[in-house]
């Protein structure tokens, strides 16, 4: 058994959701917050087979896609300055982090 581990950006996380649920898999949807962005992400926790991994991880894939995103200039002031970005800039946001592991043992109560 693994547990697949998928960071996404929060606007990918609904229609992931709905692809993995159409094909049965149950997933825990987690909020998070990271990256260079600092913006919201949805992980998401995915119990599944050792065989069905690659199917978890073509849906994630297909649903998960990468994309620009204009970003404004943040000003330093009262935080750290070495994320500050003078002029707006084009950065590149989506997609997914994923991890999967292997699980030793499931319990369900």
């Amino acid at each position: 058994m693994k547990l697949v581990m998928a960071v996404v950006q929060d606007k990918d996380s609904n229609r992931l959701v709905d692809a993995l649920n159409e094909k049965k898999f149950k997933a825990t949807k987690l909020s998070s917050t990271g990256g260079f962005l600092k913006e919201g992400n949805t992980t998401l926790m995915i119990g599944c087979e050792d065989e069905q991994v690659d199917d978890a991880l073509a849906i994630i894939r297909d649903n998960c896609s990468q994309r620009e995103q204009m970003v404004s200039p943040v000003s330093p002031m009262g935080g750290n300055a070495d994320s500050y970005i003078p002029r707006p800039i084009n950065v590149e946001v989506g997609g997914a982090t994923v991890f999967v592991l292997p699980v030793e043992a499931f319990h369900q109560f």
